[in-house]
């Protein structure tokens, strides 16, 4: 009797692990609650729209992430915040196609457009980026980055959530084919961040802009060279556009209204706070003193709009400390 009881044992114990497994396996990544959906911009364009707000709300689910659906696979453009995300993004895909996902195009290297690389990479995915994307994952920043939102995203990002190198660094302007639809990769330099890159499909006449430009919502400046950003944007060709995709904010087939907001921005913050280092006024007298009107009732102005305005202030001192 006391063997078979340590039989009955051995074997409840067995089929205890097993279950463990498999319910670990489905949980692979945390469940998230967010509303995703695939919205469909042009035949074979697609993306999933992140909600405004600063890069802890709604999940992590603030950016934008494009899905280009070809005969011989699909390319991804962006990453999400959270390999949970990126893991509910493919469940969408998979209820349109079952094609391979063969590269994953990050527009540059920040949080919010990265943290669910690793879910592409484990299906096979060429990951490509600009270059810039080496210093920023090796640098302290990114580290510290990582280690705040597993604290504070936990747990869509945790102790399994790492920073996935590019297979394929980009330094110029290319273009590829998959199927029957022609990619052209246009490659930004610093602009928005340490390296920059847009994607346009071709044939649909779709152009994804990642964080170059931000839609109905107050774009986030961090360390980024304002002045070369808005260089870009001056250059950024929208001509013969059917849409444009941003980083940020609902996709909209009006290119140059929407480019048109950002730019306006970062003049605006450049004419203000750059006033104010040529005249040696200190920043809180000039901020308060700035006419914000035109942009206070956008999303994300409380959150951003001061701390942007700093940025914006102590880069123009480094640049009149150049001259």
């Amino acid at each position: 009797m006391p063997t078979c009881n340590k039989l009955i044992t051995a074997l409840l114990l067995s089929v205890f692990l097993a279950a463990g497994q498999n319910v670990m396996a489905k949980e692979k990544y945390a469940p998230t609650s967010v509303d995703m959906e695939l919205k469909k911009v042009s035949q074979h364009v697609y993306y999933v729209e992140g909600k405004a707000g600063v890069a802890t709300d709604n999940e992590g689910f603030i950016s934008n992430a494009g899905v280009i659906i070809t005969g011989d696979g699909v390319v991804i453009f962006d990453a999400l915040g959270t390999p949970s995300l990126a893991h509910k993004l493919v469940g969408l895909i998979r209820k349109l196609t079952d094609q391979p996902i063969k590269k994953v195009i990050v527009s540059h290297y920040h949080a919010d457009h990265i943290y669910g690389l690793q879910v592409f990479e484990e299906l096979g995915a060429e990951i490509i980026a600009p270059y810039g994307a080496q210093k920023y994952i090796r640098s302290d920043a990114a580290r510290s980055r990582l280690e705040e939102r597993q604290f504070s995203l936990d747990p869509w990002v945790n102790e399994n959530t790492h920073l996935v190198l590019p297979d394929t660094t980009v330094e110029k302007s290319f273009s590829f084919k998959m199927g029957e639809v022609t990619f052209t990769l246009n490659f930004m330099g610093k602009a928005h961040s340490d390296g920059d890159m847009t994607l346009l499909v071709e044939p649909d006449k779709v152009l994804f802009s990642g964080d170059i430009i931000f839609r109905e919502r107050i774009p986030f400046v961090g360390s980024a060279d304002s002045k070369k950003w808005l260089e870009t944007l001056t250059k950024l060709e929208t001509g013969g556009l059917t849409a444009l995709v941003p980083g940020h904010g609902p996709a909209t087939h009006d290119p140059k209204d929407t480019i048109s907001l950002t730019r306006r921005y970062l003049a605006y913050l450049r004419k203000v706070m750059g006033a104010a280092v040529d005249e040696f006024i200190p920043f809180d007298e000039a901020y308060a003193a700035a006419d914000w009107s035109e942009f206070e009732n956008l999303p994300a102005f409380k959150e951003g709009n001061r701390i942007n305005a700093y940025q914006v202030y102590l880069s123009m001192e480094a640049e009149l400390l150049e001259q």
